[in-house]
C-alpha cells in the first residue's frame, strides 16, 4: 500500500516529469521522420499496384497492424541484435533509445502507408488527366495537384496518428528508457505516492495532446484556406443533404414493416 494522498505532490512531480518530456518528443520526432520515409515507400508499390513487391507491402503493414507495440518493442530489442549476430554484426552496444524509435518508426510507417495511398487516391481523377492534358509530366502533377490536397486531407487522420503515437511512448520505459512514464513509476516507487505521479504525468499528457492537436488543426486550416470562399455553399449542401436523409429515415420507419408511427 502507498502512503495517504497528498495534492502538493502533484505540484510537486510535475516540474520533475517535464524534464524527461524532451525525451518523450524525441521519440515521437524520430518516429515521425522514419514512419513519413517508410509510410512513403510502402505506399508506392500500392499506388501503382507493382505485383511482388506489393504483396511484401501487404505483409509488412499486416504485421505491424496487427501485432502490439508491446511485443514489437521486445522482439525488436531483444531479437534483432541475435539475427544480425548471424551476420557477424555485434549492436549490443548500441543505445536502448535507437531501438525504441526504430521500432515506434517502423509501426508508425504502417500506418502512414496506409493514410499516404487513401489520401492520394481520394484525389479526383479527373484533375489529374487534366493536368496531363495541359502538358504537365507526372511529377508536375503529383507536387501541383495531387500533394497539396492530398495533405489537406490526411491532416486529420495524422493528428490522430501523432497523438497517438505520443501515447504509445509510454510503453518505452519497460525496455528501461527514463521518459516520462519511466520517471513516474521511479517517483511513485521511491515516496510511494503513485496516485500523485500518475495524475501529474496525466495531466502533462494531455496539456501536450491538446497542443498538438490544436497546432495540427491550425496547419489543416492553413491548407485548407484556398476552399474557404466555398465553404457556405459546401454547408447549405450538406444541410440540404441531412434533411433529405432525416426524412427518409422518417418515413422508413413509419411505413416500413414494423415501424413506428411519428
Amino acid at each position: 500500500m502507498g502512503e495517504p494522498f497528498d495534492f502538493t505532490y502533484i505540484l510537486t512531480f510535475i516540474p520533475k516529469l517535464l524534464s524527461t518530456l524532451q525525451i518523450t518528443l524525441f521519440i515521437v520526432a524520430g518516429s515521425l521522420l522514419i514512419g513519413m520515409i517508410v509510410g512513403f515507400l510502402i505506399a508506392l508499390p500500392r499506388l501503382y499496384q507493382i505485383p511482388i513487391v506489393q504483396t511484401i507491402s501487404k505483409v509488412y503493414i499486416s504485421f505491424f497492424r496487427g501485432t502490439p507495440v508491446l511485443i514489437q518493442l521486445f522482439l525488436f530489442y531483444y531479437g534483432l541484435p541475435e539475427l544480425l549476430k548471424l551476420a557477424h554484426l555485434d549492436v549490443s552496444k548500441t543505445p536502448v533509445l535507437a531501438f525504441v524509435i526504430l521500432t515506434y518508426g517502423l509501426h508508425t510507417g504502417a500506418f502512414m502507408s496506409e493514410l499516404i495511398r487513401a489520401s492520394v487516391m481520394a484525389v479526383d481523377r479527373g484533375q489529374v488527366e487534366a493536368a496531363y492534358a495541359v502538358g504537365m509530366t507526372g511529377y508536375q502533377a503529383f507536387v501541383r495537384i495531387i500533394m497539396p490536397q492530398a495533405l489537406a486531407i490526411a491532416i486529420p487522420v495524422f493528428s490522430n496518428l501523432v497523438i497517438a503515437l505520443l501515447k504509445d511512448t509510454s510503453l518505452a520505459f519497460t525496455l528501461g528508457v527514463m521518459e516520462m512514464t519511466g520517471k513516474s513509476q521511479t517517483l511513485g516507487t521511491l515516496t510511494q505516492h503513485f496516485i500523485e505521479s500518475y495524475i501529474a504525468l496525466a495531466l502533462i499528457y494531455l496539456v501536450v495532446s491538446f497542443a498538438l492537436e490544436k497546432f495540427l488543426k491550425w496547419l489543416e486550416n492553413g491548407l485548407l484556406q484556398h476552399e474557404q470562399q466555398d465553404t457556405s455553399v459546401r454547408s447549405t449542401r450538406l444541410t440540404l443533404r441531412k434533411n433529405i436523409s432525416y426524412r427518409r429515415i422518417v418515413t422508413e420507419m413509419s411505413t416500413g414493416k414494423g415501424g413506428v408511427d411519428l
